[in-house]
């Protein structure tokens, strides 16, 4: 509404009005589009207004409301009226600064501003925000969690004034959400950009004191995860499991190799044997892998045959992985064996947060934590198994395969005499098998 008013009223003739954001998707599906639905739903400014797909034209003033993506390149020279910037917590790198330079009100217009409207940042990382955020609270209280401070009006609350922020709800989200983002997305709050993955009282929760490793079930499918290093971190091939029954994830068998500067991991005595072993032991789905260290194993492992999959260490990917092993440990829904070894690993391992997803990380570098990441690529193509439909023979289909033959049975063939060689026939022109019958089906005679 803010921008629709200052464009349509207070702007004149041929002002413009900018909707940025973090992509040219979200400024049109968020602010742009919101402003088109209330033109369009007002019977006044309806008659006015020529919507189309990134622009807004008012035909009584010339006036324009218009959607730009997150490039500065393309905002130079615009002289706008009125800035909204969505979002301004995701706002990190440089390019993104210079938009919001490129953007600055320009004096030549007797009205000109810059509203921002989004949630708490990272401290240290949504610069841009956090400075903004500085400078309003170092100003004057005018009222209420208002603030004014040369130029900059400020309005920045922690208070929960909606009428659906029910206690009810906030603690639905303290539920749902890890304790950084609930205080950064429900509460207004900076967070830092690390905190803990897990806390630990609900890892306790998953571990079943009667379960021990499998070290082997041709029966059952299992999913691999493997982080390698050479030298300096261990390297940990973790295999999971997905029960349909229950309707988990199981921890199936883990291992852990330790290198070092002096001995250096031999990837393919050690990692490779392992899951050319694992291959033998159980039905092996996939095996995922970071490329950057495993290139050359995966591709003898692929000409045995074993599923490689990359799974390269990629924000969207982490993010993936890491997100799922936390909502699976925090509902209870994966089956643990006890080791002390990786509850430690669990304890030492932090969440990184950035504009761009989530990871997980180790709290001191010499902290070991690739038994978690592995367990997490594992479990993350465990999880798949359950999105699959199971399997399922009809009863139709297991009469059909009891009578099908694709040979005539022994008892069918005729009873025929010994071929005879005689003078000037050789034994090759004796009648055959195949000339009665024809060839199998899909295979060549020569």
């Amino acid at each position: 509404m803010v921008l629709i008013y200052v464009v349509r009223v207070l702007g004149g003739r041929y002002a413009e009005g900018y909707c940025v954001a973090n992509s040219l998707d979200q400024a049109s599906l968020r602010v742009f589009q919101a402003a088109a639905r209330i033109i369009e739903a007002s019977a006044l400014l309806s008659l006015d207004a020529k919507v189309a797909a990134e622009k807004i034209t008012f035909g009584s003033t010339g006036a324009t409301i218009s959607a730009i993506p997150s490039d500065y390149s393309t905002a130079a020279g615009a002289n706008p009226v009125i800035s909204v910037f969505d979002e301004l917590w995701g706002y990190t790198s440089e390019r993104d600064h210079r938009l919001w330079d490129e953007m600055v009100p320009p004096p030549t217009r007797p009205i000109s501003c810059r509203l921002t409207v989004t949630y708490a940042g990272f401290e240290g990382e949504s610069e841009l925000l956090e400075e903004l955020y500085k400078r309003g609270t170092a100003g004057q209280l005018i009222a209420p969690d208002l603030y004014a401070a040369g130029g900059l009006v400020m309005y920045w609350s922690n208070k929960f004034s909606a009428p659906w922020q029910t206690e009810a709800w906030r603690e639905q989200m303290r539920e749902q959400l890890r304790p950084n983002a609930y205080l950064r997305l429900i509460e207004n709050q900076w967070v830092s950009t690390e905190s803990d993955f897990l806390p630990i009282e609900l890892w306790d929760r998953c571990i079943d004191s009667e379960v021990r490793p499998i070290l082997g079930d041709r029966r059952l499918p299992v999913w691999v995860g493997v982080d390698a290093s050479v030298k300096r971190d261990s390297t940990a091939i973790v295999v999971c499991s997905y029960d349909r029954a229950s309707k988990r994830v199981r921890l199936v068998l883990h291992k852990v190799f330790q290198p070092s500067p002096q001995e250096p991991l031999d990837f393919e005595h050690s990692i490779e044997d392992t899951i050319i072993s694992l291959s033998r032991c159980f039905q092996l789905r996939e095996v995922k892998f970071d490329p950057y260290q495993m290139q050359a194993s995966a591709q003898r492992l692929l000409a045995r045959g074993i599923p490689m999959v990359e799974f390269a260490q990629t924000t969207g990917n982490l993010t993936e992985a890491s997100s799922n092993l936390y909502e699976l440990v925090k509902f209870c829904n994966l089956v643990l064996y006890p080791d002390a070894a990786m509850r430690l690993a669990v304890q030492r391992s932090v969440a990184i947060e950035s504009p761009r997803g989530w990871r997980i990380a180790k709290e001191k570098a010499s902290h070991k934590i690739d038994v978690v990441v592995a367990l997490a690529q594992a479990a993350l193509g465990a999880v798949s198994e359950a999105e699959a439909p199971p399997w399922h023979i009809s009863n139709e289909l297991l009469r059909r395969m009891a009578t099908f033959r694709t040979r005539p049975a022994f008892d069918d063939i005729p009873a025929l005499p010994l071929p005879m060689s005689a003078p000037g026939v050789p034994m090759s022109q004796s009648v055959s098998y195949d000339a009665l019958y024809g060839p199998p089906s899909g295979r060549k005679v020569i």
